[in-house]
């Protein structure tokens, strides 16, 4: 199998704060018979039959809780495709705690507030090479 090392922690991430929060998917992601690159290959195999290019990260996520749920899935064979994963694939950190700041509206009187950008669905891109 050859995707990126950033698509993989993406995965095993995504994975392990799951079963940080699911007692019961903590022991699923233990099973012998299964490891992180059957789960890539398994994905890609997936992503491949239903022809699409573009996913969101549940659906990626929900085919590799599916892999490890399931005693018994065909993993496929492996394949090289290139993955594109629009976020940053470390491990979560905890927010640094920010002080207040002292009446910022009277620091800057002349500027209005900024509007938040909506937050956009991180996706996943593949493309497979012919």
């Amino acid at each position: 199998m050859s995707v990126s090392p950033q698509f993989k922690t993406v995965i095993e991430n995504h994975l392990n704060q799951l079963a940080a929060k699911d007692n019961l998917f903590a022991e699923t992601l233990k099973k012998e018979n299964k490891n992180i690159d059957d789960c890539c290959t398994y994905i890609l195999n997936q992503v491949q039959k239903l022809g699409q290019m573009g996913f969101a990260d549940e659906e990626i996520f929900g085919m590799a809780v599916h892999y490890y749920d399931e005693d018994n899935i065909e993993v496929g064979k492996k394949i090289n495709a290139k993955v594109v994963v629009n976020h940053h694939a470390e491990a979560p950190k905890q927010k640094a705690k920010k002080e207040p700041k002292e009446n910022p509206v009277q620091e800057q009187p002349n500027k209005t507030p900024k509007e938040k950008a909506p937050k956009q669905q991180a996706t996943l891109s593949f493309d497979f090479p012919e």
